[in-house]
């Protein structure tokens, strides 16, 4: 992912506009420092979970394991809960497995499938990993009251609900 270090000046955004006619300069300053945060808040969520040894792609695979009842899932659905492709999620199984913090088990339903279960050693990764998370969220969250969080989380469920028209 290539992030944008230096965001727009007023002066280069002119520049922008007088080269393009009719670009709602506001609404391009305003995107680009969304992606900025987004890929901040993405780069500390990399570098707190990296003192637990842990990848983001790792991390969130381990997370949707554990919100299920029995601590297992396909690896189909982990791919689509995690919004990547099957082969994206067979790598980040694969490292799961050497760890020891998943296994593979056969399909009880399809002997051509499998299922990947969270191990003991997989849920004391999450058990050591999940307090500081919960305690770096908190903090950062902390920022904004309560009332402002829920206007910028609409906000976004809004800009969300609109991205066809990037298409």
């Amino acid at each position: 992912m290539l992030l944008l270090k230096e965001l727009p000046t007023s002066k280069s955004l002119e520049k922008f506009l007088a080269r393009y006619p009719g670009t709602d300069i506001q609404a391009i300053s305003d995107f680009v420092n969304l992606l900025r945060a987004g890929s901040d808040i993405s780069i500390a969520l990399d570098r707190m979970l990296a003192q637990h040894g842990l990848l983001q792609g790792r991390w969130w695979v381990l997370v949707l394991l554990l919100r299920q009842d029995d601590l297992t899932s396909s690896p189909s659905d982990l791919a689509e809960k995690a919004g990547v492709t099957k082969a994206t999620m067979t790598g980040f199984i694969d490292g799961l497995e050497r760890e020891k913090w998943v296994v593979r088990l056969p399909d009880p339903v399809d002997r051509r499938k499998f299922l990947i279960r969270l191990t003991e050693a997989g849920q004391q990764k999450l058990d050591e990993a999940i307090p500081d998370y919960n305690r770096k969220v908190s903090a950062l969250m902390s920022a904004l009251p309560e009332s402002r969080r829920a206007e910028l989380i609409a906000s976004l469920r809004i800009l969300a609900g609109n991205l066809d028209v990037m298409k």
